[in-house]
């Protein structure tokens, strides 16, 4: 396709960077940091390049840019793919190499703005500078452009890089309120709608509709290649599994509760596929979601006011994890 490539830069030493930088398809890069195993993406266009989320602060920020100027010095847009610490806290490092085009889900742009802060919290080990916001690159930079629509059905968007184009969708309720996937080609980048390595984190989920998502997912047939938030790219096949995997915990929990026996629920949690520290998530979310359910308040008609899913954001979103 002719893509503009950089000229080498000088590698930078161990201690500067550990980012793995894999070409899986032509001019579409995984970038993997160590630090909470992220996997980050680069697009590449003739005229610009795209960076699929940003890291947890200046520090990795800085990582998965170094990675990124390896490969090109192209203009770089970003996409942040939803609202975890993760995704959206190294956006001001990307700022500051001239990105003003970052794209994220609505409602994930209005949870960054609203509670992006409280967030900071998690990163205080890893990204002491941006835990207490000292130093550069340390604010929150929100997304600036949008999918369209409110959350209550899927969404396209298509960004033009020059001679290649991106598509940015938004299937349904999962991993959180606000996910964006990045297909391009044969190959989809999922966030942590897929999660290759350990267990689903349902903190800020919707499990019985995250079920529905992966089956749509499952079925884009024009991808081949799905690269998860964390782990190593997987085919559809490991994307149907998941799907099985999760409807069946979420039943066993369904059919524990009906049987109102003393105990079942936590002799549940050691016939699910997950820990059990992710079971006890799992079941909370759960029963969040019911009390939801007996109040009338059906996800299927879910409608989503101000800054919150009705009242349905998560812990982790919330920074109260």
């Amino acid at each position: 396709m002719g893509f503009k490539q950089a000229a080498h830069l000088p590698e930078s030493s161990t201690l500067e960077s550990m980012a793995r930088t894999l070409e899986i398809a032509d001019g579409i890069y995984q970038i993997s940091t160590d630090n909470y195993r992220l996997n980050s993406g680069l697009i590449m266009g003739a005229e610009k390049a795209m960076v699929i989320d940003t890291g947890a602060g200046p520090r990795q920020g800085a990582e998965i840019l170094r990675a990124v100027r390896r490969v090109t010095d192209l203009p770089l847009v970003a996409v942040n793919t939803h609202a975890h610490f993760d995704r959206f806290m190294g956006n001001a490092v990307f700022a500051a190499d001239g990105v003003t085009d970052i794209w994220a889900h609505p409602r994930a742009a209005r949870a960054i703005e609203s509670y992006g802060d409280r967030q900071r919290l998690y990163v205080e080990v890893l990204e002491p500078e941006m835990a207490h916001q000292q130093g550069p690159n340390t604010e929150l930079v929100v997304p600036t452009r949008f999918l369209p629509g409110d959350g209550t059905r899927p969404a396209f968007t298509r960004v033009e890089l020059g001679q290649r184009a991106v598509t940015l969708m938004y299937l349904g309720l999962a991993h959180t309120d606000g996910d964006v996937l990045v297909g391009v080609d044969d190959v989809l980048f999922a966030g942590d709608i897929i999660e290759q390595g350990s267990d689903p984190a349902f903190d800020d989920s919707y499990p019985e509709l995250w079920v529905s998502t992966l089956r749509t997912l499952a079925g884009l047939d024009r991808y081949r290649i799905f690269v998860p938030g964390h782990g190593t790219p997987v085919e559809s096949t490991f994307i149907e599994r998941m799907a099985d995997t999760m409807e069946d915990a979420v039943q066993k929990i369904a059919d524990s509760a009906l049987t109102k026996v003393k105990g079942a629920t936590t002799a549940s949690m050691y016939q699910l596929p997950y820990s059990g520290g992710s079971t006890r998530i799992l079941l909370d979310r759960l029963t969040k979601l019911e009390a939801r359910e007996a109040e009338g308040q059906g996800l299927s008609t879910v409608t989503f006011e101000g800054d919150t899913a009705s009242g349905l954001t998560g812990p982790i979103t919330l920074g109260q994890g």
